[in-house]
């Protein structure tokens, strides 16, 4: 019949016939215990079933080496490379990381930072929930001292740092794109202007039309939740207005696709009647045909970034600034659903 008990170092060193403390130098791989010996106390260690008490050891050292990740989303293509990025540099840290996912609900994001606050992760990185308005959640951590990073969705605190990249020049490049393509009727669909990505390449999309001689127009803009319904919602907006747009400029690649889809289909021809660029370069710009024109956003390079500033952090004794901005590189790729032939 097995037995319940856990294994402890006694019952190691028991069965080794040496000391405990040689058992625990050994299981910490401590330089003063050689090879052979280090070799024996692990397999015996894993042999019997021994689990180190990583709970003891962190009240001992307040440290969990456990970083938190909360995320709108993860069926992202984008978070998912921003993910990897982060477990990348997460995993060479020796750091393990917490990730959940706020369901693009700003309740489920306060009660994601109480549950790593409560497990006591060592700092939190975070991208915004669409409709959080309301911070002050994030106040119990900055308060405690618990280091706070934001990357994509961004909230600018005085005390944390932020990785995204330039999302008005970003809104800008596709915009003039478009309109350096013969477009004159620019249809923009973006997310809630609550978030800074969006309102920054709203004001880039606005820039654009104004260095080009156009005025901006209230009704070429809708506000959606950018996943596929957005791209359809759009796509019947745009069949149903008298002065069609000529061109699209999307605020994810995902909106984009299903907008594209859903005009082909009712007969208008990309680019030549409806030209399009996306954001993010996700795989689908590249299945869908013609394929998208987007902005390329490093989620890899982002995440990489994000957990490095912040393990930097963590890991020097007078810590290293977490108040500055890291802006990164993002920028166009052209492909056929926005080539005209002028």
């Amino acid at each position: 019949m097995k037995s319940n008990k856990e294994v402890t170092i006694y019952d190691i060193a028991a069965e080794l016939n040496i000391s405990a403390a040689t058992v625990s130098r050994g299981l910490k791989d401590h330089p003063s215990i050689n090879k052979k010996t280090k070799k024996r106390i692990r397999e015996t260690a894993l042999e019997m079933g021994y689990r180190s008490n990583t709970f003891a050891s962190n009240l001992r050292s307040k440290r969990t080496n456990t970083i938190g990740v909360i995320i709108p989303r993860l069926n992202s293509n984008f978070m998912s490379a921003v993910l990897s990025g982060m477990e990348k540099v997460a995993n060479e840290a020796s750091y393990n990381l917490i990730i959940s996912q706020s369901l693009e609900s700003a309740q489920k994001e306060a009660l994601n930072v109480q549950t790593m606050f409560n497990n006591r992760v060592d700092g939190i990185m975070v991208s915004l929930a669409y409709d959080t308005t309301d911070t002050s959640h994030f106040e119990l951590l900055l308060k405690k001292g618990i280091p706070l990073l934001f990357f994509d969705r961004v909230l600018e605190l005085p005390q944390c740092t932020c990785v995204m990249i330039d999302n008005r020049k970003a809104g800008y490049e596709a915009t003039k794109h478009l309109l350096e393509q013969g477009c004159k009727n620019i249809f923009h669909i973006t997310g809630q202007l609550t978030r800074t990505v969006y309102a920054e390449r709203l004001s880039g999309y606005k820039s654009a039309l104004q260095d080009f001689g156009l005025e901006y127009n209230e009704a070429n803009v809708l506000i959606t939740r950018l996943d596929e319904k957005a791209g359809t919602d759009a796509a019947e907006k745009i069949m149903a207005m008298s002065s069609r747009p000529d061109g699209v400029f999307a605020s994810n690649d995902t909106s984009a696709v299903s907008c594209m889809s859903a005009l082909k289909r009712s007969g208008l021809r990309i680019p030549e009647d409806v030209a399009f660029v996306g954001f993010n370069n996700d795989p689908i710009s590249r299945v869908i045909e013609p394929n998208l024109s987007t902005i390329n956003y490093p989620g890899f390079e982002m995440g990489q970034i994000a957990a490095q500033k912040l393990i930097n952090h963590l890991n020097t004794e007078n810590h290293i600034n977490m108040t500055d901005s890291i802006i990164l590189k993002a920028e166009l790729i052209s492909r056929a659903s926005s080539r005209r032939t002028l």
